[in-house]
């Protein structure tokens, strides 16, 4: 199964328009049905969506905050420049070794996000994120100059099973939904606010 988050306005933004022909690529290579391949934006037009069901993707019918549980089955999560929130969200829907080991992330940079941001913003606001860091395997997708704006930052992140049961018990024990009401750089459309 895939999961596409964030994809943007590709009828008017060449970068999404990349960003969409290598999710149908990727699709194509890993042997994912188009019609297992679920994506939402809330910035998609009429003409965007009416597209991509034509190519035989899945629309998600409402913003889910990037709150997506794998349901046991592994799960590709395609989520390119998306906001930090967003995958704060999908951590935290996901939060035990047996559901984060069966996803993998190609989106933003964890170990970006980590130097960019101070650590007592990254533990309050984006808990989730800060938690796992220290059970994900991340490597970053080679650069390509025609390239640079459109997968700049983007990594692929998996969660070794064996690597998560080493974190600290106390780490799975804190499931309390993200909220972020002190959040000054929150980039994330709420569910109501499309």
């Amino acid at each position: 199964r895939c999961v596409c988050y964030g994809l943007g306005r590709f009828g008017r933004c060449p970068a999404a328009r990349y960003q969409l022909a290598f999710l149908l690529l990727l699709l194509d290579e890993l042997r994912v049905p188009p019609a297992r391949c679920a994506l939402f934006d809330p910035a998609f037009s009429a003409r965007e969506a009416a597209a991509l069901r034509a190519l035989g993707l899945c629309l998600l019918p409402e913003n889910e905050e990037g709150k997506h549980g794998v349901e046991g089955a592994a799960t590709l999560f395609y989520m390119v420049h998306c906001g930090k929130a967003l995958y704060n969200n999908l951590l935290w829907s996901n939060w035990s070794p047996a559901a984060l080991s069966k996803l993998v992330i190609i989106g933003n940079s964890f170990r970006g996000i980590e130097e960019r941001l101070l650590s007592r913003i990254l533990e309050r606001d984006y808990s989730y994120i800060a938690k796992v860091l220290k059970g994900v395997e991340e490597v970053a997708l080679p650069s390509h100059p025609r390239y640079l704006d459109t997968f700049n930052d983007t990594s692929v992140h998996w969660f070794p099973l064996d690597k998560l049961q080493e974190l600290s018990p106390e780490v799975w024990d804190f499931v309390e939904e993200p909220m972020y009401q002190d959040c000054e750089d929150l980039e994330i459309i709420r569910k109501g606010e499309e």
